[in-house]
């Protein structure tokens, strides 16, 4: 039987529910782990009243919970600064971390693997994406033979419900409203829906699929609060509906890497996956496409993950978990190629409908299909593209164009993501 005495630093949402976690499945964890994980000390500047620790040692300043007797650091107090400097303390201190942290990783990830390996520990780190969802450890092992070509998914539980929900004919507002009454989302939403989220954990699973740095150039990111329940409509009538895809893609000596809505097919895979759950498709040449789904949040989930990790600590005899290799250059954004779906309204149709298709014509991006819809109110009335593939940096300019034509009151615009 294995045995490790851990420190957990935070003893917030995520801490409590690792202790109660380790308290309730403490023989499951043995038995089937074949671990023993005992908690000698607790960092907590404050009591949690929804926890009773009982007789574990509780330090107020959580940097001494490195003095201790441990074997391994828990870090579970959220943040980049100061969970950075625990971090390296622990690692410098010679010992192991688990960290549930995506901030942490993705803003100084290099910096603290290189560390670890040179004092001869692990960083660990499976509960920074998508919380028990083994997604890390699959490719860090189980995909090590395999060259990977794509990852994509939905890695925000939040922006997932929220757009499930408004595919089912609700506005954005009450659906965020009705998101944090239900502890799916924050009090400040903006990490979740401006898709800040999302781009931490495709850049962490981009830095170990293809070598990319972290923290990463910048790339791409769009979040989900310009969508519209009448685009759910009008995607369904062409056979898609939208998700907030994050996605990492190799291209010979580049990587695409960005996190937007995009339209995907009805009947893929992502797209049959509602409410808070997260969804990863993996490409790779031995294995075809594996898909990964599950629960991106929660004390539960996360606490899963954590406990992963020390299991696999205790008995592995991998020197070295994460690539830090060098780094891969981000292929540009604008000069990506893309479908779109706009959805262009419009207040007069003479002739309006000549003058935008000579606009796409202008700027070289053929038109699949074009269709008026039924007026609004005021006499306005939507028309719905699908353009074929055009260059990004061509995307603004066509825009402006657009809006410059009289009759054009409003346009909406989302991405297709090929299948």
């Amino acid at each position: 039987m294995n045995k490790l005495r851990i420190g957990i630093c935070g003893w917030g949402n995520v801490a409590t529910g690792l202790f109660r976690t380790l308290e309730t499945n403490h023989e499951e964890i043995k038995k089937r782990g074949n671990l023993e994980i005992e908690i000698i000390v607790i960092g907590a500047r404050r009591d949690n009243p929804e926890c009773d620790p009982g007789n574990v040692t509780i330090e107020r300043d959580i940097f001494k919970v490195i003095d201790h007797d441990i074997d391994v650091v828990v870090e579970l107090i959220g943040g980049v600064d100061v969970a950075r400097d625990l971090i390296l303390k622990a690692l410098n201190a010679k010992k192991h971390v688990v960290t549930a942290n995506k901030a942490v990783i993705f803003n100084h990830g290099d910096e603290l693997f290189r560390v670890a390996n040179k004092n001869g520990v692990k960083l660990l780190y499976e509960s920074s994406v998508c919380a028990g969802t083994p997604i890390i450890k699959l490719l860090n092992q189980e995909l090590a033979a395999s060259k990977i070509s794509k990852i994509s998914g939905m890695l925000n539980g939040t922006s997932n419900y929220i757009l499930s929900n408004m595919e089912e004919g609700m506005e954005f507002e009450p659906t965020l409203k009705l998101a944090q009454e239900k502890g799916y989302a924050e009090p400040d939403p903006s990490f979740d829906i401006e898709g800040t989220d999302a781009a931490h954990k495709i850049g962490i699973l981009s830095s170990l699929a293809f070598g990319s740095s972290l923290p990463p150039k910048n790339f791409y990111i769009e979040g989900v609060n310009k969508i519209h329940k009448d685009d759910f409509k009008y995607a369904h009538e062409m056979g898609y509906t939208i998700k907030h895809l994050a996605i990492a893609k190799s291209m010979k000596n580049s990587i695409d890497l960005r996190a937007h809505p995009s339209l995907v097919k009805l009947d893929s895979y992502l797209a049959n996956l509602k409410g808070v759950r997260n969804g990863i498709e993996v490409e790779t040449d031995l294995l075809g496409t594996l898909h990964v789904a599950g629960s991106g949040a929660g004390q539960e989930a996360t606490a899963s993950g954590v406990i992963s990790d020390l299991i696999y600590l205790s008995d592995s005899k991998i020197k070295e978990v994460n690539n830090a290799n060098e780094s891969s250059e981000l292929f540009d954004f604008i000069d990506l190629d893309f479908q779109y779906y706009f959805y262009i309204e419009v207040s007069d149709l003479s002739d309006v409908i000549d003058s935008i298709s000579s606009i796409f014509e202008n700027k070289g991006a053929g038109i699949e299909s074009i269709s008026q819809k039924e007026n609004l109110n005021d006499d306005l009335v939507p028309i719905i593209i699908i353009t074929d593939p055009f260059k990004e940096k061509d995307y603004q300019e066509l825009v402006d164009n657009l809006l410059d034509l009289d009759s054009v009151n409003k346009i909406r615009s989302i991405r297709i993501e090929p299948q």
